[in-house]
């Protein structure tokens, strides 16, 4: 059977094309156990999964949770906001005391760039990164990048934009990274101010200008302006990012084609998206919801099947 090159999902970067492949392939095998009558299989019945959230979040630990469950692990949930970390316990401590209660897995959220990484050597269990500061979001690039290819097929060749709050953006280096080992032309849209510097030397094109960029693309991934990671305004108003970067219903219609609209969530409803794009025929943010639990579970079986090398 073929496994995964690595032991972690620390991030897009780390996986080969094969890898990706192979996680694409575990997904669509577990979409077709969450369309049964009965979606609960036992292929992680000896396996003990912590997520350890260090940060806010609804949809990725929920999904990862129910992932967990789908696949009979036995899970435990930890938030920073009741526990010792608030006493000044470090990191390793934490987990360390976890890990002393025999957990095999750990599927970590942290507001620090790296720090998965830096747990990743100095335990042995198997680490997933659900989010690391503005560092990256694999599995999120991962469900995108599948929910991109039920739309329009192989990704060689195709041209997804970005939009919106590239700099603050977990899931848009992880989705550069992702779409680059995929052979996806990649473009980013946004004011200037929220474009970091150098990102060419990524392999994307840099536009400012929203329409023109929906002209060129097939899928638009338009992110959340992450007003909670901006220690100064990087727009003059809110009024003014929506009136240049909004995407609407009226806009979309006046195009010569139609492009998939997709969305990590959450929305702000009005902001980057107007509602009547969100709950259109174009948006598949929920399938991308719904393709998230099925790459959670592929990854976490995949990774089962490394435990210990």
């Amino acid at each position: 059977m073929a496994e995964l090159s690595t032991k972690h999902i620390l991030g897009i970067k780390y996986l080969k094309k094969k890898d990706i492949e192979l996680i694409f392939e575990t997904t669509e095998r577990f979409k077709e156990v969450l369309n049964r009558p009965i979606k609960k299989v036992p292929s992680l019945r000896d396996v003990t999964i912590a997520n350890l959230f260090f940060e806010n979040s609804t949809r990725t630990r929920i999904s990862f949770e129910l992932a967990e469950k789908r696949l009979s692990a036995d899970v435990v949930n930890f938030s920073a906001a009741a526990s010792s970390v608030k006493k000044g316990e470090t990191l390793l401590d934490t987990v360390n005391n976890i890990l002393s209660m025999k957990v095999d897995m750990l599927v970590m959220r942290h507001p620090a760039p790296g720090a998965p990484i830096f747990l990743s050597r100095h335990i042995d269990a198997n680490i997933i990164n659900a989010g690391d500061g503005t560092h990256e979001h694999p599995t999120q690039a991962l469900l995108d990048a599948f929910s991109m290819r039920e739309q329009v097929g192989d990704l060689e060749g195709k041209k997804i934009a970005i939009f919106g709050d590239i700099l603050h953006s977990r899931v848009a280096m992880s989705n550069i990274f992702c779409l680059n080992k995929l052979g996806a032309k990649v473009k980013v849209c946004g004011p200037p101010t929220l474009i970091p510097k150098h990102i060419q030397h990524l392999g994307v094109e840099v536009s400012h200008d929203l329409r023109n960029t929906l002209e060129w693309c097939d899928i638009a991934n338009v992110l959340r302006i992450q007003l909670e990671r901006q220690d100064i305004k990087y727009f003059p108003s809110i009024r003014e990012y929506v009136l240049r970067f909004g995407i609407n219903k009226k806009l979309l219609d006046s195009l010569n084609k139609e492009v998939v609209i997709m969305h990590p969530g959450p929305i702000n409803r009005g902001v980057e998206l107007s509602s009547d794009v969100a709950d259109s025929d174009q948006s598949i943010i929920l399938q991308q919801v719904e393709n998230g639990l099925a790459t959670r579970m592929a990854i976490l079986y995949l990774l089962a099947g490394k435990r210990g090398s």
